[in-house]
């Protein structure tokens, strides 16, 4: 027990001191995507054509666009541009409260802003989540975990995965929503209390991320009819930016 004392002392502090101060992300984390459509070669198209979820578009004369909701985040698209019209940056910043704010068009995000006041009054300093995983691989969910480890630690904010949908205030949804769990993900949606937060984290459950053109999978949440109230984007988003987005929901970031 002793050695056992001694060594928790040696390692000091480790829980992140997020949102107060940024971590420092190594130089090859793929952050928010900084697009440069001027910066396009006329005629050229092979980033289009690279990328494997059809996330990135250009019509005709229009400028080059990019839907996170379904970006891997595989950075092909960002090697293979001899111009660098398309970049990924070190920023971990990319959670929106709607789904049309996922598509850039420059740099500009709208990121996602508080819930209303009776909402936040509700939820802002006790946050319980149901999470279900309709299909997911497993990294998303992992990601999740990470959230309540003595680094991210967000039971700090006051926010805890609970076993129940029946105890929770919110649903966290990960995974394209396959056939055979889009009932299990409507009970614990219908169990859950109203009201509730309900948010999409990673671009499986946003847009059915690499098998949204399966006829296995329904194509994220979104499907299922009920409204999202955040969107997280990657795969899979970084834990600083699923709790960057959820405390920007509860106001409790700006």
């Amino acid at each position: 027990m002793i050695e056992i004392l001694k060594n928790r002392l040696k390692q000091g502090y480790r829980t992140s001191s997020f949102p107060r101060e940024i971590p420092e992300f190594p130089e090859r984390f793929r952050g928010r995507p900084k697009l440069r459509p001027s910066a396009c070669p006329e005629g050229c198209s092979d980033c289009l054509e690279i990328c494997p979820t059809q996330a990135l578009e250009k019509k005709g004369s229009e400028k080059l666009s990019l839907d996170l909701g379904k970006c891997l985040f595989c950075g092909d698209c960002a090697r293979i541009c001899p111009e660098k019209a398309v970049a990924f940056t070190l920023d971990h910043r990319m959670a929106v409260n709607s789904r049309k704010n996922l598509v850039l068009n420059e740099d500009e995000i709208n990121l996602a802003q508080a819930l209303n006041g009776e909402i936040r009054r509700l939820f802002g300093k006790s946050l319980k989540l149901r999470q279900v995983s309709a299909g997911g691989c497993n990294a998303c969910e992992s990601e999740l975990a990470a959230l309540g480890n003595v680094v991210f630690d967000w039971g700090r904010f006051g926010i805890q995965f609970v076993a129940s949908p029946r105890h929770a205030d919110g649903l966290v949804l990960t995974g394209p929503v396959t056939q055979n769990m889009a009932e299990a993900v409507l009970a614990a949606y219908h169990a859950i209390p109203d009201p509730k937060i309900i948010i999409a984290v990673g671009a499986c459950a946003i847009s059915g991320g690499p098998f949204r053109e399966s006829p296995e999978q329904k194509g994220g949440a979104e499907s299922l009819g009920f409204p999202i109230d955040l969107f997280v984007p990657g795969c899979p988003p970084h834990p600083l930016t699923i709790l960057d987005g959820v405390l920007r929901l509860l106001g409790r970031l700006q």
